[in-house]
């Protein structure tokens, strides 16, 4: 993510933007989000992601960034998100029926449903069952992930019915966000809340 694929995703209508600080390709340093953070308006919500990261870090970041949520990907425990004393959306890898399990003591702004790759925190460009997450019942709002694009966003939509969905390779093209696939997943994305 750049500053002008925000600005790209801010004008389509987006809530929320991603800024990755954990190792991976998409990774921005605190220079890179802050240029990011100031292009974009007012009320467009500002995310860093973190895997297992120092608190303290964590903290410092969001402070520099102005962070408005952090989403946490790793084995963080209930414990470790309360202490942040940030808002928080706390990433669940989906395997099976089981993983919800993974929820419990959690006292968090929102949960992030994502697919399930042994060796990947996220960020696998595939979706997972969506079933598994059907009439889902947690204790915060869940957003739904894994392998989203502008063609699945909307049966994704209908079959697991999130308060959210969270994108990103589906946005893609040749690793590098692709301002027509920003568009036309939010234009899918709005048109079906417009039509429930």
């Amino acid at each position: 993510m750049d500053a002008a694929a925000a600005v790209v995703a801010a004008a389509a209508g987006t809530d929320a933007i991603g800024l990755v600080f954990a190792p991976s390709r998409r990774q921005v340093t605190v220079e890179q989000a802050r240029r990011i953070a100031f292009a974009l308006p007012p009320f467009v919500t500002k995310v860093g992601v973190f895997v297992d990261d120092d608190p303290a870090r964590v903290r410092e970041i969001a402070d520099a960034v102005h962070l408005d949520a952090v989403q946490l990907h790793g084995v963080e425990s209930p414990e470790y998100a309360a202490a942040l004393g940030l808002p928080v959306i706390k990433a669940i890898r989906m395997r099976d029926r089981s993983s919800v399990e993974a929820m419990r003591g959690y006292r968090v702004f929102a949960f992030l449903l994502d697919s399930f790759e042994p060796d990947l925190a996220g960020g696998t460009g595939k979706a997972f069952n969506w079933d598994l997450a059907a009439g889902l019942q947690a204790s915060a709002p869940l957003i739904l992930a894994g392998g989203l694009t502008a063609e699945n966003v909307q049966p994704a939509l209908q079959a697991v019915r999130p308060y959210g969905v969270d994108v990103s390779s589906g946005v893609e093209t040749d690793g590098g966000k692709d301002p027509g696939k920003i568009r036309e997943f939010i234009a899918r994305v709005r048109s079906w809340n417009g039509t429930r």
